[in-house]
């Protein structure tokens, strides 16, 4: 409970505020990277390796077809639901390359795909409900359904079985109350991306509990390498109308500033999570989602950057077979670098020593619900040149000493 002081009548007034809100962390991931930044203020010497953030500039077909926009005036409301051009080409775009079968009146462009997240979550769950989501994970979806009244429950995926889906861990998670799973690959923060093993685990536990939706966030899904390829659960007939699929703009088209997402799922759905967004957000930039449609068509740009994050990976993961004390978990996706240390610190005050002594900034692991082992997120959407200094700092930090 929280006390405010109310002058005007000279007593205590004490003030519940909402306890589902108040309770809930700060994000660690968007804190680490505001203070790294503060901090790179004073000592430039820092490597902050902490956001999620491409450090490509937006392409400039995008930048160039928004400022047209803004000329012509579209700067007032848009339709609710989203442009309509955007929405038949992000409807295309999800049948044609995710063999996901929806159509343009079941897509929702939304500021960003964390909205998205938090707008599935919350029209879909009631107070009590719970929600399955895999770790190590994305910081906010367990925020996120506790906002949302419901009740995070995680499923705590092995290191040593390369964080592979089990059928046995899901069954272990589920009840009566179990309304939702989350998946999200590429994984953020392992970079790990659906198996044939993992899509048999899902797909059989789906089959045994059909009660369960899907939430399948796909905001890496064009960060792969080593010629693979993302795979949706919206692709599968059987679960379709089950699966809600989440995507934006900010990874794959270096726009998260821009703050454009979308989401897709069932007409049912889709019409409650419609008045809550009417009743909350109103509808997304008019003339940001005529950026966001430029996007689809600058597959080239997107190439280059993956290109980049890939040959970044491989610089890191040859560069850490020389380090003693951290093993490198190569990721098939996204631009993050998963390593384990040999240490009997825990992640966050490994970090901690990390950034005071090696002057690298990293995420600890124990943000992404990772308990069994130690393990650092280093994002590698950043210059070779900063990553070859972490490299060298990190070898002159001697693990475990």
């Amino acid at each position: 409970m929280f006390c405010v002081f109310n002058r005007e009548r000279g007593n205590e007034k004490f003030m519940k505020y909402n306890e589902k809100i108040s309770y809930v962390e700060p994000s660690k991931s968007v804190t680490l990277l505001a203070k790294t930044k503060e901090l790179q203020k004073t000592d430039r010497s820092i490597i902050n390796l902490t956001g999620g953030e491409p450090d490509f500039p937006t392409p400039e077909p995008i930048c160039r077809e928004v400022v047209r926009q803004l000329t012509a005036g579209n700067t007032h409301y848009s339709d609710s639901k989203g442009d309509k051009d955007l929405r038949i080409r992000i409807a295309r775009k999800l049948n044609e390359e995710n063999h996901a079968p929806y159509g343009a009146d079941q897509i929702l462009v939304t500021p960003g795909a964390k909205m998205a997240v938090y707008l599935a979550v919350r029209a879909l769950l009631n107070p009590g409900d719970e929600a399955i989501w895999l770790t190590p994970g994305w910081v906010s979806y367990p925020s996120i359904i506790q906002i949302s009244g419901g009740v995070p429950v995680a499923v705590h995926l092995k290191y040593e079985e390369n964080y592979r889906i089990t059928g046995e861990a899901l069954e272990a998670a589920v009840s009566d109350r179990t309304k939702l799973l989350i998946l999200n690959y590429p994984n953020n923060p392992t970079g790990r991306i659906l198996t044939e093993e993992d899509i048999q685990a899902v797909s059989s536990f789906l089959r045994k509990h059909p009660d369960i939706y899907v939430l399948s966030d796909e905001i890496y899904e064009k960060i792969i390498f080593d010629g693979n390829q993302a795979v949706s659960m919206a692709s599968f007939p059987e679960f379709f109308e089950r699966v809600i699929v989440v995507n934006g703009f900010s990874k794959c088209s270096a726009m998260t500033g821009w703050r454009v997402g979308y989401l897709a799922c069932s007409p049912e759905l889709y019409q409650v999570i419609l008045k809550l967004f009417q009743h909350s957000m109103s509808c997304t930039s008019s003339f940001l989602q005529k950026g966001a449609l430029a996007a689809l068509d600058c597959g080239e740009d997107t190439e280059r950057m993956r290109s980049a994050y890939e040959r970044r990976r491989n610089l890191l993961e040859e560069g850490m077979k020389e380090i003693p004390g951290v093993e490198f978990l190569a990721p098939a996706g996204a631009f993050y670098a998963w390593v384990r240390f040999d240490t009997e610190l825990d992640s966050e005050t490994l970090c901690n020593s990390l950034l005071e002594k090696a002057k690298i900034a990293g995420v600890p692991g124990s943000a992404y619900g990772e308990e069994d082992v130690v393990c650092v997120r280093f994002s590698f959407a950043a210059s070779e040149e900063d990553l070859k200094r972490m490299l060298e700092n990190l070898k002159a930090y001697q693990v475990g000493r």
